[in-house]
């Protein structure tokens, strides 16, 4: 594509839509998790927010869509992320969720962002992260120079439990990021991260 020209104004990315068999339960799923309600909803779809926008996640339901039990091995969307402002907010969001029962499939320290994957009731990952450096300059700038993201980008697996403690017991953010990092939060079961191997 070297023949076109640099885009002039770049776009942002305003939302993400969703096929579904299971409209209703899907709705459901993403209101308690990330907050979005609907703002409209048919029989065939819905327009879902958690902010001003006219919708951030939609949905589209036909009786021709089909589930597929292989979707992790097929190429397409791994996963969407949602970013909350503070460690803290991630955590007590983590706890609110674990006590519905809604647990994550992952949890990892990327470096750059604290992030814990759930499944969709699709089977879709959603991430939901907050920024270690809590600027994203600074999150870019050690994604592109840190040796140590180089090495390990896709990051160290956590147990949010373990950071909630640590935190509990007096260490500062930084103190448990560095920590995490180093492996002192490894959960006892590993993770999944839905990825063929």
């Amino acid at each position: 594509m070297k023949d076109i020209p640099e885009i002039a104004v770049k776009p942002v990315l305003h939302h993400v839509t969703l096929k579904t068999t299971r409209l209703d339960e899907m709705i459901a799923w993403y209101e308690t998790v990330v907050g979005c309600t609907p703002n409209f909803k048919f029989d065939g779809g819905s327009w879902t927010t958690n902010d001003a926008a006219n919708h951030r996640i939609a949905f589209l339901q036909t009786p021709a869509i089909q589930d597929d039990p292989d979707k992790l091995k097929h190429a397409g969307m791994h996963h969407t992320a949602f970013e909350f402002p503070t460690l803290k907010d991630l955590l007590d969001n983590f706890h609110r969720l674990a006590e519905g029962g809604i647990l994550p499939h992952i949890c990892l320290d990327h470096g750059l962002t604290m992030s814990f994957y759930y499944a969709d009731p699709d089977g879709n990952s959603v991430e939901l992260q907050s920024d270690n450096f809590g600027d994203w300059a600074k999150s870019t700038e050690f994604m592109r120079t840190s040796e140590d993201f180089a090495r390990e980008p896709i990051g160290v697996e956590v147990d949010p439990p373990q950071i909630s403690a640590a935190l509990a017991a007096g260490a500062t953010v930084a103190e448990v990021l560095d920590r995490s990092r180093k492996g002192e939060f490894l959960p006892t079961t590993p993770g999944d991260v839905r990825l063929p191997v």
